[in-house]
């Protein structure tokens, strides 16, 4: 057998999920770029669009991804992520048709119901069409689709917005995901559940979610590295919604500027990261497989004093790249951006790893859990209560202090979480929770 599970066609229908994904990603992260003109346009506070765009999507995929997660395990993977991104399509285009602040809100809940049959089962049909050694770069190709998704939907979506409005953006940004609905469904190959397992350990159909989720505890690699998850999707959420709205405020940049910046530069650099980190680690873990929880680890450390140096880097000059005017702190976020991401590929790679194949849709649903609920639904929130808290002392530059608050101290609690994981990692190899 090859290194893929189907040839070329392992291949090409890994492509087609990541084309899934990084419309997941466009249509959860577009309210990034066009917070400022939604709040405008309703007149509520940051702390009200950081329940909108975090906590109120974060919620619902959150207590649906589990249940989906189960049916998924049993169920024709690739026709349920087939149909599920049609309905979180639809849902987006709604979004751009709100009256209001609620009927947005709402529009968003669909989207969230739509996306939470995405991310898991998705994962569990690339784990099974590659095998353990050739994880990591598959799951960092992959894992380019919320880098891609921030490159096309912020530099995009900040242009329609710019010149058509943000209601526009929302229904264009729709299209492309019933494409990659319908390519999903009747061009992708569905892959046999533990085609690269030796053994398949007891278990199936028949256990409950009580008996996976024990056993999902009582694996301290599980629950670490779950705990390093919540770290990084606090504050990878934050920074995503957050960012553009504090180009616009501290360096006085357009939306569209906005997007460009965070959508072209931002996003080249976060897809350089995350292949760099699924090629470095499935590298080094020849020579060691600690590097798997080794590599996540290095890229904390080397993100800290980059994001810092972004938030912190006062307004002022700038380069002048054709008509968009670029501030210079902009280089800290491209370097900051590279190593930001190393932690997924490497992540989601030891966790198909670790968990038994027949149970794996529902594993990474309980993870996902605490990444979105965690880290998507508080993330953006406390950076906006933390940003209204802070204008009696920083006026229009709370939301500087208050990213660079949160990047600093989730990535420190980051890498706490990634050592502690190390050796729990190092025992639990080969031994699949199931």
């Amino acid at each position: 057998m090859t290194q893929s599970a189907y040839g070329w066609r392992s291949h090409y229908t890994l492509g087609v999920l990541l084309f899934v994904y990084t419309m997941s990603f466009i249509d959860r992260q577009i309210m990034g770029i066009l917070i400022q003109p939604i709040k405008l346009e309703f007149q509520v506070s940051d702390t009200a669009m950081g329940v909108l765009s975090g906590l109120t999507f974060a919620l619902f995929y959150s207590t649906l991804a589990i249940p989906f997660g189960r049916y998924a395990d049993r169920a024709n993977r690739r026709n349920f992520v087939a149909y599920c991104c049609a309905a979180w399509s639809a849902m987006t285009a709604l979004c751009g048709m709100a009256a209001g602040y609620w009927t947005l809100a709402l529009a968003r809940v669909g989207v969230a119901v739509g996306e939470a049959g995405g991310t898991a089962p998705s994962i569990s049909m690339v784990a099974d069409h590659y095998a353990p050694e050739q994880r990591g770069r598959a799951m960092s190709v992959y894992m380019l689709g919320p880098q891609l998704g921030i490159l096309f939907g912020l530099t995009l979506g900040g242009w329609i917005a710019q010149h058509h409005g943000w209601r526009t953006a929302f229904m264009w940004m729709s299209v492309p995901g019933v494409l990659a609905a319908l390519l999903l469904r009747f061009t992708a190959v569905e892959p046999r559940r533990g085609a690269w397992e030796a053994t398949v350990p007891a278990g199936g159909p028949g256990e409950s979610l009580r008996e996976v989720a024990r056993d999902l505890w009582a694996s301290r690699a599980f629950t670490r590295i779950t705990l390093a998850g919540l770290m990084m999707g606090f504050t990878g959420y934050g920074i995503g919604i957050w960012t553009p709205a504090f180009l616009v405020r501290s360096h006085g940049m357009t939306l569209q500027g906005a997007g460009a910046v965070m959508g072209l530069l931002g996003g080249l650099a976060a897809a350089l990261g995350a292949l760099a980190s699924g090629w470095l680690s499935d590298t080094l873990a020849k020579r060691d497989p600690r590097w798997r929880i080794g590599v996540p680890l290095l890229g904390c450390l080397l993100s800290v004093p980059t994001g810092l140096a972004f938030y912190l880097m006062p307004a002022g000059d700038a380069w002048q790249l054709g008509s968009l005017v670029v501030p210079r702190a902009i280089g800290f976020y491209l370097l900051f951006g590279v190593t930001a991401v190393w932690w997924t590929a490497p992540v989601y790679a030891v966790l198909a790893e670790l968990i038994a194949p027949h149970r794996r849709a529902t594993a990474l649903a309980i993870f996902n859990l605490g990444l979105t609920m965690i880290g998507g639904g508080l993330g953006p929130l406390l950076v906006g209560l933390l940003s209204d808290l802070l204008v009696p002392h920083f006026g229009n530059e709370a939301l500087r202090w208050a990213l660079a608050i949160t990047t600093g101290s989730c990535f420190l609690m980051g890498m706490l979480a990634f050592v502690s994981a190390l050796k729990a990692y190092d025992a639990e190899r080969g031994r699949p929770a199931g």
